[in-house]
C-alpha cells in the first residue's frame, strides 16, 4: 500500500472541446464529372499543429483531399478540424510528442467521418481514409523540422 501512495500520478489527455475550424469543398465539374467512370487518382496529405493556450493545448488535424482522372479535378477537400486538449502529469521533455501523437489520433476518427460525409453529400463515393499512424508521422515531421518552443509538426 505505501509503495502506491510514492507511485507518481499517470499521464492524462482530456478533451475539453472539438470542432470544425476550417471546411471547404469544391466539386468544380459538377455535374458533367459526376458521370465520369474510372478509378480516380487520390491524394491526401495529413498534417498536426498545436499550440499553448494557457495551460491547456490547442490541437488541430489538417486535411487535404483531392480526386483527379484524366487531368480534370473531380474535387477537392480542404478540413481543419481542432480540439483543446488538457495534459496533466506529463513531463516537459515528453509533451510534445504527446500533445503531437495522442491528441490528432482522438480527433481523426471525428475527422475522417466529416471527410466522408462531404465528399458523400458532393455526390462521390464517401472518401474513407485508412487509419493514420501518428507515431510516424510525427518522427517523418521531426526528421524535417526539430521541435520549438510552439508545438507544430
Amino acid at each position: 500500500m505505501a509503495e502506491n501512495e510514492n507511485a507518481a500520478p499517470l499521464p492524462t489527455l482530456q478533451v475539453l472541446t472539438q470542432y470544425t475550424k476550417d471546411l471547404s469543398f469544391e466539386n468544380p465539374g459538377a455535374p458533367e464529372t459526376l458521370a465520369i467512370g474510372g478509378q480516380p487518382q487520390i491524394g491526401i496529405q495529413i498534417n498536426v499543429n498545436a499550440r499553448p493556450i494557457g495551460s491547456e493545448y490547442e490541437v488541430v488535424l489538417k486535411i487535404d483531399a483531392k480526386a483527379e482522372l484524366n487531368g480534370k479535378t473531380l474535387f477537392a477537400l480542404e478540413l481543419a478540424y481542432g480540439g483543446i486538449f488538457r495534459a496533466q502529469n506529463v513531463a516537459q521533455e515528453t509533451i510534445h510528442p504527446f500533445i503531437m501523437i495522442e491528441c490528432p489520433r482522438m480527433l481523426f476518427p471525428f475527422a475522417r467521418q466529416i471527410v466522408a460525409d462531404t465528399v458523400r453529400n458532393g455526390g462521390f463515393p464517401p472518401l474513407m481514409i485508412d487509419p493514420v499512424d501518428f507515431v510516424t508521422l510525427y518522427r517523418q515531421r521531426m526528421a524535417q523540422v526539430p521541435p520549438s518552443g510552439v508545438l507544430a509538426s
